[in-house]
């Protein structure tokens, strides 16, 4: 088995099937995602302190098998995780892809996994976290390409398609804590660990004596490693990526939908492919889950007409009711939290209908924010 170095892909030879218990095939030090049973003594969180800085990666390259299907995703224990459930539902769906070697997992560092000591919001552009991987599956170098959607721009590069979303997780965002059981219990000044101006605008909204501790960064891990050692008070991250990791034993309390509106896309992965590459298509084409897939697709609409990025405070989701329809929530916000604009959309759940409404409520909001609204 040869070694070859790479400065920003990296391969790894395909474990067999398992959950993600050991990611050490991938460089991550016998990482055990699934945490222990939580102690009623020193309240302490799991998953913390696993990480290293920086995880060397080595690309290792099978020569007596070529893979069939090379997965192109980020190094975290969440993409990992999202990239080895694409795995698990490939060779599910597809026996040839059940054997031995038959799917690579890539490993590909990205712009917004380089630069951790800036706000998102500084680094400024879109793809972030998207764009080396893109351009690995443009260039041939991977198959497919594993996103988190909400860190996928609104438009697509060129020569590739994303036709698959896989089913989404819950799409609300977890309060964690050491020392209060909700934001409403946090006494005034206390510090709250957040990189996204959509849960800071929001939080000041509702919680203006607490302050906000923007350039909170890094993996799950990472941040609660920040919360254990006293940085912040608390802070929310996305319970869909703590469910992916077995990391659901450090949510404190579940933030409703209309506490704190999820971003465009929250909870959902999706997979894109070359537009000329059939196969691969056809693969994807058996994963997708068509409920989220249009979900995504109108929440996208509304961020597409906003223009939004990670400088505006952006927040949309977009579910069935229980007669078949869809209802659509939309929010823009000043990133200081001082206006909120709110808006609804109800109606078919049906592609066409979708798109409609989210860009009308896009161009509502549009309208209600006027000239400079996100510069405040």
């Amino acid at each position: 088995m040869g070694v070859l170095s790479s400065p920003s892909v990296s391969h790894s030879p395909m474990p067999r099937p398992c959950n993600v218990g050991s990611l050490s095939l991938l460089g991550f030090s016998s990482l055990s995602l699934k945490p222990p049973a939580f102690s009623n003594g020193a309240k302490k969180f799991h998953g913390v302190g696993l990480i290293r800085a920086s995880v060397a990666v080595e690309q290792q390259v099978e020569k007596t098998k070529v893979a069939l299907v090379r997965i192109g995703t980020r190094g975290s224990p969440l993409a990992l995780a999202q990239a080895h459930e694409t795995r698990d539902k490939l060779m599910a769906s597809h026996p040839e892809l059940a054997e031995d070697g038959a799917i690579q997992i890539v490993v590909i560092k990205t712009t917004g996994d380089k630069i951790l000591s800036q706000p998102l919001a500084d680094i400024g552009g879109k793809g972030l976290f998207t764009k080396e991987i893109d351009d690995a599956l443009i260039n041939g170098d991977i198959d497919i390409a594993v996103h988190s959607m909400k860190d996928v721009p609104t438009y697509l590069p060129e020569k590739t398609i994303l036709p698959c979303n896989l089913p989404r997780e819950d799409v609300r965002d977890a309060f964690i804590s050491l020392s209060a059981s909700s934001l409403a219990e946090l006494p005034a000044g206390s510090m709250i660990g957040t990189a996204s101006l959509r849960r800071k605008s929001q939080l000041l909204n509702r919680y203006p004596s607490l302050k906000v501790l923007e350039n909170f960064r890094g993996n799950v891990q990472t941040r609660l490693r920040k919360l254990n050692e006293g940085v912040v008070q608390a802070t929310l991250l996305a319970l869909a990526g703590l469910r992916r990791l077995n990391m659901t034993e450090n949510v404190t309390s579940i933030l409703s939908i209309d506490e704190m509106l999820p971003a465009v896309a929250q909870g959902a992965i999706g997979i894109a492919c070359r537009s000329d590459d059939d196969i691969m298509a056809n693969y994807l084409a058996s994963l997708n889950h068509e409920e989220t897939r249009l979900a995504v697709v109108c929440e996208r609409a509304f961020l597409e007409t906003l223009d939004g990025s990670c400088r505006t405070p952006i927040a949309g989701y977009a579910s069935r009711d229980e007669d078949g329809n869809c209802i659509f929530k939309g929010l823009v916000a000043s990133p200081d939290g001082t206006r909120v604009l709110e808006t609804s959309r109800r109606g078919p759940y049906a592609i066409d209908d979708m798109i409609a409404m989210g860009k009308d409520a896009g161009q509502e909001l549009l309208s209600r924010a006027g000239p400079g609204f996100f510069d405040s």
